[in-house]
């Protein structure tokens, strides 16, 4: 490509990940072109500290796979290679080039991407300019093969590569990224780009559910998940991935909560569960259906909470498929939501001992500080987590019921 640009870099050596620079050296040493690419470049160059390092080469995954003893190949519609350090993986990809429409679906969606190509078919294959940017370890340079990243990445703007309608109908996950990279970095998008997203909103509905509910993962722990959620909303996106979030008289605000709770704990370095944000964003969901289930149906309110989680999960996977890994915890906070109303005999100490109480408290808490009229509630289970035993029995017997004593009988000998 002629108008190629580079750069020295202004990140050290020692930013890099030693075994990625092992990937790189190997393939060289084998014969094959090899470079760190795409949003480790891009972060590096940011000043920020990359979550992971990709590799790319001119080596088919077949002579990635001989190099390596520790990698395997993935993939059918997209192969590549994980070469694995212990439990690190450094995931290399070769070199892909333009499909033809024999490799599409009637819709446009790509069906087949194992077309492989030159290092310049590569950059014009990659979604944004500033993500088509490659670091040489041999000679210390970055490498601009569109002539636009290193310039879009200086003004903050995030451009698509190619035809932003025909590449969202390749692959409408772009979409998303375009979402996750405009929070997380805080880049602009053009107004050209902004309507295209927003037309084509409905492509997300053909995404199977289990890959969606990876990419909403990586929107959600990325560390910028408040503003990932209200550009979902602004790009009219949420309805695809959360119908019932979009719906009327949603709690927006314990919500957002949640997810500014998240932002903050992952800037502390803080461990946090998605669990904990399906439970918010599906709250009102299945509250609203729980009030149905047993003011109408008749059902329990044990019954209601389990049955309402159970349906609203099932309706959500549909679209988004929730592992049970997490809708399971989140079920278990709904359903101990109740129990924290019973303070009297044995209860409290059996609510204190369940292995979801802290995740179910924070989220009482949550409701609280939403706008619900839980003060006086979440202040007594505040203070009878840290009383001691004597403490504790105190504050259980002051919940009691005051009854009164019915008047004693006149017997026939008074």
């Amino acid at each position: 490509m002629s108008n190629q640009t580079t750069q020295s870099t202004s990140f050290n050596r020692s930013d890099l990940n030693k075994n990625a620079l092992k990937v790189t050296q190997r393939l060289s040493e084998g014969g094959f072109t090899a470079y760190l690419v795409g949003g480790c470049v891009r972060d590096l160059l940011l000043g920020r500290q990359p979550k992971d390092f990709d590799v790319a080469t001119n080596a088919t995954p077949q002579q990635v796979n001989r190099l390596f003893r520790n990698s395997r190949i993935i993939g059918r519609r997209f192969q590549i290679v994980h070469v694995r350090f212990g439990r690190e993986i450094i995931e290399v990809s070769t070199f892909r080039a333009q499909h033809d429409q024999k490799q599409s679906s009637e819709a446009g969606h790509v069906l087949n991407d194992n077309v492989f190509g030159s290092f310049e078919d590569d950059a014009v294959r990659r979604d944004f300019t500033i993500n088509a940017l490659y670091y040489c370890p041999t000679k210390d340079q970055v490498l601009d093969p569109t002539s636009l990243g290193l310039d879009d990445l200086q003004k903050k703007r995030l451009v698509l590569i190619g035809d932003p309608e025909t590449r969202f109908r390749e692959d409408p996950v772009r979409m998303l990224r375009a979402i996750r990279f405009k929070a997380k970095l805080d880049f602009s998008i053009s107004q050209k780009l902004e309507r295209t997203i927003q037309e084509n909103a409905s492509l997300m509905a053909e995404i199977p559910p289990a890959r969606l509910f990876e990419e909403v993962l990586k929107l959600l722990m990325a560390g910028a998940a408040k503003k990932t959620y209200q550009a979902l909303k602004h790009y009219q996106l949420i309805e695809t991935l959360f119908p019932k979030v979009a719906d009327a008289g949603i709690n927006q605000n314990l919500i957002e909560r949640a997810l500014e709770s998240t932002d903050r704990r992952i800037a502390n370095g803080q461990p946090v569960t998605p669990a904990f944000l399906f439970a918010a964003l599906l709250w009102d969901p299945v509250a609203q259906l729980h009030t149905k289930l047993t003011n109408i149906d008749g059902l329990s309110r044990a019954d209601g909470w389990a049955a309402a989680g159970d349906q609203i999960v099932a309706q959500q996977q549909s679209t988004l498929s929730i592992p049970r890994r997490f809708s399971g915890p989140a079920k278990d906070i709904w359903c101990l939501q109740d129990r924290f109303e019973a303070r009297q005999g044995k209860r409290p100490f059996r609510l204190l001992a369940h292995k979801r109480f802290r995740a179910a408290y924070d989220f009482l808490l949550l409701r609280r500080d939403s706008g619900e009229p839980l003060e006086a509630l979440c202040d007594w289970w505040t203070e009878f987590q840290t009383a001691d035993e004597v403490e504790q029995k105190s504050m259980i017997q002051a919940t009691r019921p005051n009854r009164k004593r019915k008047p004693r009988r006149k017997s026939n000998t008074d």
